[in-house]
């Protein structure tokens, strides 16, 4: 099974996804809101969608004959916090390499 880092990243792999997180990040839309930026059908939209919400990326919630989808942020905090963590050894190990060359002109 796949761990929920491994979910969130393969869902934001396709550029219609990131696209689609991009644009929640300003409110919610309806699906049918979602789909009229894309030249793809509904269905492939609702597709993206649940592949979203999988990941934890998105909820969705019905009110009357609407869909909404909604953002949610706390994977974020995973995948920042993965991200972050490399960073932080990539700055490391090029300040190690900052000090030789300092050291040794």
């Amino acid at each position: 099974m796949e761990d929920e880092l491994s979910r969130a990243f393969a869902a934001l792999a396709d550029p219609i996804r990131r696209d689609i997180v991009a644009r929640l990040t300003a409110d919610d839309l309806t699906v049918t809101e979602i789909a009229s930026s894309y030249d793809v059908s509904l269905q492939a939209v609702s597709k993206h969608l649940r592949v979203l919400e999988t990941a934890g990326l998105v909820s969705r919630r019905r009110d009357g004959q609407q869909r909404w989808a909604h953002l949610e942020v706390d994977v974020f905090d995973l995948l920042t916090g993965w991200i972050d963590t490399y960073r932080r050894r990539a700055e490391l190990r090029y300040q190690r390499l900052d000090d030789v060359l300092r050291r040794n002109p």
